[in-house]
């Protein structure tokens, strides 16, 4: 991939897009586009060729995706299922169309089975049982991949895909109901430290494992592929290669916020998939390696949230009051 290569970064502005577009420049590559949600709806098959097919980028990265925590996919099963099958076909479908050299699909590990074999190997994709509180959005991604690597083995595209472990990181989406375990902690915690609370509740047991990487280091793993024009058709594990209890990362999330109150697990609550580690050797093999611990990422996510996203829902709720 040249330094003046043009890159269509497909949700740009989301936690992963975001992180690709902070790693890419950092390297040099500036000839980035990509439009807002607002501004240019995936889920629409006419609109998503028309602007491929005017914009002609020579690389596509699919990192625009409906995702949300246990409570979202397990009210809205519908809603991840046909919005990301839409999102996936239309980018796919349209940039084998326009000619595009090359495209990057991001998939999610929580499509391996649910009582997958640890550490998770490429493989063991479609060996087992979904976990069921993320059907919807498991299958939708189990399809994306499918059709790339359809389209390399029917059309000779050059469309790869990798398959990251859980993310959290800048432009995390930190919504009370529907985020991801590690910015709804952060969110919890911080309210609590503020409002002084004595304790916080945690959804499940707390003994589930999770393997967690900060956004840009997976953003830094996709770079080191398309350099390395990796072109393989089978996708690629990303991750850290270890993992942690729910407990542990709930923990390391209060020493960072600074809360002093206690922690208490709502057991009637789902735990999800028991455990969520990748075997990434391959990519290990290759030279890759990820360089932003646990404790430094949740610094520079809580930082993020403290600065950015904090100050604005402050502004909505004294507007909502009408201060």
């Amino acid at each position: 991939m040249k330094i003046g290569s043009k890159i269509f970064i497909a949700g740009r502005y989301g936690l992963v897009g975001s992180a690709i577009e902070r790693v890419l420049r950092r390297n040099g590559y500036a000839n980035i586009i990509g439009l807002s949600s607002k501004e240019l709806d995936l889920r629409k098959e006419e609109e998503t060729k028309r602007y491929l097919e005017q914009e002609r980028p020579e690389y596509v990265i699919l990192a625009a995706a409906r995702v949300g925590g246990i409570m979202a996919n397990t009210e809205m099963p519908v809603d991840f299922l046909l919005d990301n099958l839409r999102i996936q076909n239309n980018v796919i479908a349209a940039s084998q169309a326009c000619g595009v050299k090359k495209l990057l699909f991001l998939a999610s590990s929580c499509i391996y089975p649910r009582l997958c074999p640890q550490p998770m190997k490429e493989e063991y994709l479609l060996s087992g049982k979904l976990e069921p509180t993320n059907e919807g959005y498991a299958l939708a991604k189990i399809a994306g991949l499918k059709l790339c690597e359809y389209m390399k083995r029917q059309y000779h595209a050059d469309f790869i895909s990798v398959m990251p472990c859980n993310l959290y990181g800048i432009e995390d989406n930190f919504h009370p109901e529907y985020s991801h375990v590690i910015p709804a902690l952060i969110r919890r915690f911080h309210l609590a430290k503020v409002q002084q609370l004595p304790q916080v509740t945690i959804w499940g047991t707390g003994r589930a494992r999770r393997e967690v990487m900060y956004s840009d280091d997976l953003a830094d793993a996709c770079l080191f592929l398309l350099k390395n024009d990796y072109s393989e058709g089978q996708f690629i594990n990303i991750g850290i290669g270890m993992d942690y209890t729910i407990r542990e990362i709930a923990e390391k999330i209060r020493d960072v916020v600074g809360y002093p109150g206690e922690m208490v697990f709502d057991t009637s609550r789902p735990d999800g998939m028991p455990q969520k580690v990748l075997d990434v050797s391959r990519i290990r093999q290759m030279g890759w390696h990820p360089r932003v611990s646990l404790e430094e990422g949740l610094r520079q996510t809580y930082r993020y949230y403290t600065e950015k996203v904090y100050p604005k829902e402050q502004t909505a709720q004294n507007q909502k009051k009408g201060v």
